[in-house]
């Protein structure tokens, strides 16, 4: 009888040790090899699993040598079919690169999406109370409580214009509505049935709801239609003291414009985890301006996320060996 080859399955050692017993249960005794770069053979891999400790603190910008070595190790094996990413996107350079070959590659869009929707909820809540006001009297040690004038406004009956509705942008909608906030959502296409909750409109009218938006919270993915999206002559469309969300991608803002309107008041605030270039540089602006909260590229992270990413991609392993469609493939 005819042995069965190993499937050759690319993957970090941090992976490797906790989903071991989970691949095994999945292919069914089918035999199987899990490859490291390190590994002489890892040329020979057929699948890639890009877990979130490959990564590691690189960006799509720059990159960790040890990021690099795994990269390298899936452009250089030539029968790669198909590597699962962590993130929710797939716009990093080495995905286009794998894309070109015809290599297929899924993504984990859905796995933090509670996470990221609550972090941009943070957002929301923090600078409409003001809280960087009020830490940086904390840290004067000054007691600078905000009454009348200067009292924070409520967000009950204030409209949030919500870029994206994906699994974060569906989340995230439902939390603003519990606000008693107006969420009017921006779609690539807005839906045939005009009684659908929220209100609902077409990425290609943004203008016209832009001048009522007290808030614009980004949550969608990068696309040729997206970057560059918000710029100076949409920002000047918000009323004067809106406040803005991104946890979409940095390239969906020009972020130049987005620092002017921040400085001259057009904008009250933002609330920003992604930026144009990754790692933000030390000599950004953004990190000294007292009306922004910024978080390093980290809206989604949480305990369960490492192990949610490593469910999403065992299904699409048992979908692929039993030749059936991918879950999250991006094209």
């Amino acid at each position: 009888m005819e042995t069965m080859p190993p499937l050759n399955i690319l993957i970090s050692d941090v992976a490797a040790e906790r989903f071991h017993h989970d691949i095994a249960r999945t292919l069914d005794g089918a035999p199987f090899r899990l490859l490291t770069p390190d590994d002489d053979a890892h040329a020979e891999a057929q699948i890639a699993f890009v877990s979130r400790d490959v990564t590691g603190h690189s960006t799509k910008h720059e990159l960790t040598a040890a990021t690099r070595r795994f990269y390298d190790a899936m452009l250089g094996a030539p029968q790669l079919r198909w590597v699962h990413a962590h993130s929710a996107g797939a716009d990093r350079p080495v995905f286009h690169a794998l894309l070109q070959r015809s290599v297929r590659v899924t993504t984990s869009s859905g796995a933090n999406a509670r996470t990221v929707a609550h972090s941009a909820l943070a957002g929301v809540l923090a600078l409409a109370r003001r809280l960087p006001l009020l830490h940086e009297a904390q840290r004067e040690h000054a007691w600078r409580p905000l009454l009348l004038e200067a009292s924070p406004r409520d967000l009950a009956g204030q409209t949030a214009v919500l870029v994206g509705y994906g699994a974060i942008g569906r989340k995230l909608a439902m939390l603003l509505e519990a606000l008693e906030m107006n969420v009017i959502v921006v779609r690539r296409e807005a839906p045939a049935n005009a009684e659908t909750l929220p209100r609902s409109i077409a990425l290609a009218n943004i203008d016209r709801v832009l001048p009522h938006a007290d808030w614009l919270v980004l949550a969608c993915p990068l696309t040729p239609q997206t970057h560059g999206l918000v710029d100076a002559k949409r920002l000047a469309l918000m009323p004067r003291g809106a406040h803005l969300v991104n946890v979409a991608r940095g390239e969906v803002i020009v972020e130049t414009d987005l620092i002017a309107a921040l400085r001259d008041g057009g904008l009250a605030g933002a609330y920003l985890d992604v930026f144009e270039h990754e790692p933000l540089t030390a000599a950004s602006p953004l990190w000294d301006l007292p009306n922004v909260i910024l978080t390093p590229h980290m809206a989604g992270q949480s305990d369960s996320y490492y192990d949610a990413v490593g469910r999403l991609w065992l299904d699409n392993l048992a979908r692929w060996c039993r030749g059936e469609p991918l879950v999250n493939e991006a094209h």
